[in-house]
């Protein structure tokens, strides 16, 4: 019989050697069994709440490709700690006939999952319960929960259970600059790039990003919302839950009556009146922001606007210098987000929306819509049907034959028969003989219509080149997000970098648009410049990870 073993630990509650010593207990288990240990699976620091670890995956799918026939594990809430995932297994197991033991209990039953599942659930909770009251407790003593700011650092002392911690002065000096920069009118871009390049380096030793600045304030995350600077400890601000559909942890902001707040002057890096330069300041961003779009508003933000709007290829465009996103940088152009969070990225070049978005429906418009173009993609597909036809009746005239011989065997059986030659061994010969002729049967192909061509139409690129012009016009009109849907379906990603000059932009597009492009390219056998085509730099077609069939002027960029 075929073991395979799966051991895992938490890194909260167990050390790394635990995996070896659930490995050891399994395997003396199978040796006395008398069982052969194929394969090991080991998830090390991952918790049992989530299905979705990368070695139990693995056992699942291994388990359906027949690679053992035995499944052994320390205790069954080593599988999981909720009762669904390890009745899900269990039926899933039991569905390809491979069974489940544990070196203490033996063979697991349903019986086993559902009683031993349930306490394993109930004890995750119970386990969670008590790590919150125990953040509490500390949070209560001035004590720092979980997790270490930037800006401090833990320190360790008899009188402590934990959680207590000191400044760091070199990064408290850090901190209040943010603050005060922040406060006198500097965006949180222009300050993580100043950051960045005078080589100051940002919590856990990453570099800075206005993220990392900015945080989002309804979770008190970002240094300008982190209230520990100004000595208040505030915690439960948000609770956590798993989705179960993709294992990843979802927060909630919790109302502020469920907030646990403590005094830590100790800990104190801003004054009081410089918070609150810096919370004004983010309320009025946050005012201006969410103000509608109307006549007579002033100091309206258009890049709010910019950023709730989905555009044609909004998420499809990439920085060919740190491979980061191009987003909308300004009203209506797209630039690097690398460089504009970081300030790490040299491309400073943007690009007009409505360029680079008329430059795709070009390709669409008339490199797809000409008329040799339409006629060689019939005569290809009119060639490949033929090609099927030939040999779909190869292949039935070869079952014809198998048909045949098989015949004339029998016959030839019967025959002997008739003329008094019958032996024993021919009645097996004749059953033999039958089962072949059902099974040649079975595999009889209908034959192929004969003359089957794809007419082309008179007007067939006229008609054709009418419904490109459709899909562009729908999207301005009602149908809008399925057109843009549509076209960006046909898009894996457009690559921005700057030209050899370094004054304007190369772009080069992968996908499936590409690869049809390269194809009708191949079909007309001319890959120049379409005639009446615009002058200008026309997006570069890449297919996969050619070079791009196109060369031609660059688009038109700014700093």
């Amino acid at each position: 019989m075929r073991a395979a073993i799966y051991a895992r630990y938490s890194s909260d509650l167990q050390r790394e050697a635990s995996i070896e010593d659930q490995l050891e207990v399994c395997r003396r288990y199978a040796n006395v069994q008398g069982w052969a240990v194929v394969e090991t699976y080991t998830d090390a620091a991952i918790s049992g709440a989530s299905r979705f670890r990368p070695s139990f995956q693995k056992l699942i799918a291994d388990a359906s490709r027949n690679k053992f026939d035995i499944v052994i594990c320390e205790a069954i809430d080593r599988l999981g700690r909720r009762l669904a995932d390890t009745a899900d297994l269990q039926d899933q197991l039991a569905f390809h006939k491979i069974r489940l033991f544990t070196p203490s209990i033996g063979e697991i039953t349903t019986i086993h999952i559902a009683v031993m599942g349930m306490m394993a659930q109930i004890a995750l909770k119970d386990l969670g319960e008590k790590t919150k009251r125990g953040q509490m407790g500390r949070v209560l003593k001035g004590r720092i929960p979980a997790g270490i700011s930037y800006g401090y650092r833990a320190i360790s002392s008899e009188d402590n259970d934990g959680g207590a911690r000191e400044i760091i002065p070199e990064e408290a000096s850090i901190i209040k600059r943010i603050f005060s920069e922040y406060a006198n009118g500097k965006t949180p871009e222009a300050i993580a790039r100043d950051l960045n390049h005078e080589g100051v380096l940002g919590p856990e030793g990453r570099e800075w990003s206005n993220t990392t600045i900015r945080g989002q304030n309804q979770r008190g995350t970002g240094i300008l919302n982190n209230s520990l600077y100004r000595g208040m400890l505030e915690w439960n601000r948000c609770s956590y839950t798993k989705d179960p559909r993709t294992g990843k942890r979802v927060a909630r902001p919790n109302p502020p009556e469920l907030w646990e707040r403590a005094q830590v002057p100790h800990l104190r890096i801003i004054d009081d009146a410089l918070w609150e330069r810096v919370k004004s300041r983010q309320v009025k961003i946050r005012a201006r922001q969410t103000q509608p779009l109307g006549a007579g508003i002033e100091n309206y933000n258009p890049l709010n606007q910019a950023h709730r709007s989905r555009y044609l290829l909004s998420g499809l465009l990439r920085c060919g210098c740190c491979n980061g996103d191009f987003t909308i940088v300004s009203k209506n152009r797209f630039g690097c987000s690398t460089r504009k969070r970081k300030g790490t990225c040299d491309n400073a070049l943007s690009i007009s929306r409505k360029e680079i978005e008329a430059r795709v429906l070009v390709g669409l418009k008339e490199r797809l819509m000409a008329p040799d173009l339409v006629s060689g993609f019939v005569e290809g597909y009119q060639e490949a049907i033929r090609e099927e036809q030939e040999k779909s009746k190869a292949a039935q005239a070869q079952i014809e034959k198998r048909k045949a011989e098989i015949d004339r065997k029998i016959a030839g059986l019967f025959k002997a028969i008739e003329d008094g030659l019958y032996e024993p061994s021919m009645k097996d010969r004749l059953a033999e003989l039958k089962e072949q002729r059902i099974a040649v049967d079975q595999e009889f192909m209908a034959p192929p219509p004969e003359n089957l061509d794809v007419l082309l139409h008179p007007r067939a690129a006229e008609i054709y080149g009418r419904w490109v012009e459709r899909l562009e016009q729908s999207l301005e009109g009602e149908n809008q997000l399925e057109a843009m849907e549509l076209i960006r379906s046909l898009i894996d990603y457009i690559e921005l970098s700057p030209s050899p000059s370094g004054a304007e932009l190369d772009a080069s597009l992968f996908g499936a648009l590409a690869q049809i492009l390269a194809v009708c390219s191949e079909i007309s056998g001319n890959k120049k410049r379409p005639e009446g085509e615009p002058s200008g730099r026309l997006l570069s077609v890449v297919a996969g990870a050619h070079s791009p069939l196109y060369r031609t002027q660059t688009f038109t960029a700014r700093r």
